[in-house]
């Protein structure tokens, strides 16, 4: 009777692990499909930050009422090729392997694709996991958004103060104007504080931020003059 012990798997048992399974399968897809039209809640980077002392001042923005002049600065400042590749720039990412095993200053080679799945979607830190999440909300939202909607989210989520986000909440916070009132080198700072924007000021920075805020004024032009911005339009 011994070998009439064993018990076999419940059906139910089986519909439980499935509905698992296809919740981790459909739910980001879910969630990425719904915010292809509806502005993302706070993220998990605000939260951290307010944990952590900060204040949350964010406010949304349609791509039309941020200054072209922004989105220029940001797709020269951090993503050349936005407008050409589908998520991922393999050309960026061996550049900054050479340049980190070279010694020279650390560099990412991560698109604003990528940052905007990071900074909608995950939490902040380092990890393989978080990077493989990374890399499948990435293709999800090159899948399911169009690059104007990828740029729209990626300026109004992103970190640009000391519990400041997004291009609206830091125009006032840096400049006291709206984010459709920036000028050309206004659109520069910020975009030169966006590698570390808790210690870098876009107003009365430094010699680092100016010197870099020129040359990201300098290559606008180029982005502009090139149509490297165009799929925003």
């Amino acid at each position: 009777m011994a070998g009439g012990d064993a018990k076999p798997v419940r059906p139910r048992h089986r519909l439980v692990w499935l509905a698992l399974l296809a919740g981790l399968v459909l739910g980001p897809i879910g969630a990425v499909i719904v915010h292809a039209v509806v502005p993302p809640p706070i993220t998990l980077l605000m939260v951290t930050r307010l944990f952590e002392g900060e204040g949350l001042h964010v406010r949304w923005r349609s791509l039309g009422r941020i200054s072209p002049d922004l989105v220029d600065a940001v797709i020269a400042a951090e993503d050349a090729r936005f407008c050409e590749h589908n998520g991922f720039d393999f050309e960026a990412i061996q550049d900054a392997m050479e340049s980190n095993a070279e010694g020279g200053r650390i560099r990412g080679g991560s698109t604003i694709s990528q940052q905007t799945a990071k900074n909608v979607f995950l939490w902040p830190g380092r990890s393989w996991v978080r990077k493989g999440l990374e890399a499948g909300y990435t293709a999800l939202i090159e899948t399911f958004w169009t690059k104007r909607r990828i740029i729209e989210v990626y300026l109004n989520v992103a970190e640009m103060g000391p519990g400041v986000y997004g291009a609206e909440a830091a125009s006032r916070h840096w400049f006291g104007k709206s984010a459709s009132e920036l000028t050309r080198q206004e659109a520069a700072r910020l975009a030169a504080i966006l590698p570390n924007p808790r210690e870098y000021r876009a107003a009365n920075p430094g010699p680092y931020v100016r010197r870099r805020a020129r040359a990201i004024q300098g290559n606008m032009a180029v982005i502009r003059n090139e149509g490297l911005s165009d799929c925003t339009a």
